[in-house]
């Protein structure tokens, strides 16, 4: 498996492996096998440049590297796991309706989307083709479908964890669907679609650890999470005398795991089970101990484009086991994780 990460000012050259560099270190990490040497080593240099940000022009598909911007905001400070807010999952009601939003991104001809692009089976780059693939761009793609009739009328730019909300408070994208858990404090910050996937945080740690889950096993033992998740924010709340370690993004988690440099990773249990599958040698431990649901995040101030959303995530429910949703999860996420009867029922709010 070839995952190919471009640092900046590097050309566009989809066919290079990432260079002498990224090959030695892909040597060194003994025992992990091809698939997540390779994955660490993209992940390590991912961490090295922040991610840059991924273009892809609507007729291809394809990466061209853009700049970040010279300075990039602070992200939002962690936030208290239990909500404080009545339905955070509620949203605006669906409509076709267009306004200021709509309009904008129709006059730009693309749908500017924030995403992951390390995220095995979410968003990452498909080593066949060199193209983002996975559930989240499924979602991205039918989204643009119905705005601009094109799903490939997409800019992506791939963003940290930390970076999800600064990215839309800046106007870099116009939606994040990068498994953004919708929560209170958030709320304060962005506005959320209706949920489009349920998860739980959970552990992955190594085969043979002694750590057997968010407990008392996890003293003394330095645990990574990736910075502005929930994880962080849970594990700021309750350690368990663990040493804490936080990363720009999850695969740098696996990275630091398979470099023996943490004992084990928190993060939810849909991406741990992505990293799992690209890992043989790590296992989820213990059980979910929360219930988070992912949205699609959008600017406070883009109702028009919120109830868009919801429009276009009530047709992409439809259906049962023929909806579009269904055909995304069997197709990106069964293999890795099985078991998922079907799409969380949406809820909404009026104004």
């Amino acid at each position: 498996m070839r995952i190919r990460v471009k640092s900046h000012g590097e050309g566009h050259d989809e066919g290079h492996d990432g260079g002498t560099g990224l090959r030695r270190l892909a040597g060194r990490l003994r025992g992990w096998g091809g698939v997540s040497a390779m994955a660490a080593a993209c992940a390590v240099t991912a961490a090295a440049v922040l991610l840059p940000l991924a273009h892809a022009t609507p007729d291809t598909g394809r990466g061209v590297v853009v700049r970040e911007p010279a300075s990039m905001a602070a992200a939002p400070a962690p936030w208290s796991l239990t909500d404080t807010c009545q339905d955070p999952e509620a949203s605006l009601r669906p409509s076709g309706v267009d306004g200021p939003a709509i309009e904008r991104i129709r006059k730009a001809g693309k749908l500017v989307a924030g995403v992951d692009q390390n995220s095995f089976k979410w968003g990452y780059r498909n080593p066949v083709d060199g193209r983002l693939d996975g559930f989240d761009i499924a979602l991205v793609k039918a989204i643009a479908k119905d705005i601009l009739g094109d799903e490939n009328a997409v800019i992506y730019r791939a963003i940290p964890t930390s970076q999800r909300v600064p990215a839309l408070h800046d106007g870099r994208v116009d939606v994040v669907v990068r498994t953004m858990t919708i929560n209170c404090k958030r709320l304060e910050d962005v506005a959320f679609s209706t949920a489009y996937f349920e998860a739980g945080q959970q552990v992955l740690a190594p085969k043979g650890s002694p750590i057997t889950g968010y407990d008392a096993s996890l003293k003394g033992r330095r645990i990574c999470t990736a910075a502005g998740s929930t994880a962080e924010a849970a594990l700021k709340a309750q350690p368990y005398g663990s040493v804490p370690v936080s990363v720009p993004n999850q695969l740098d988690c696996l990275v630091r795991l398979q470099l023996g440099e943490v004992d084990g990773i928190i993060t939810d249990n849909a991406l741990a089970a992505g990293q799992a599958a690209q890992d043989p040698s790590v296992r989820l431990v213990g059980s979910p101990f929360t219930k988070e649901f992912y949205g699609v995040a959008m600017n406070k101030d883009a109702s028009d484009l919120v109830r868009r959303v919801n429009k276009v995530l009530e047709n992409y429910r439809a259906g049962g086991d023929n909806s579009p949703w269904m055909q995304a999860y069997v197709t990106h996420l069964k293999p890795v994780l099985p078991g998922v009867a079907g799409p969380p029922a949406p809820k909404y709010r009026d104004g």
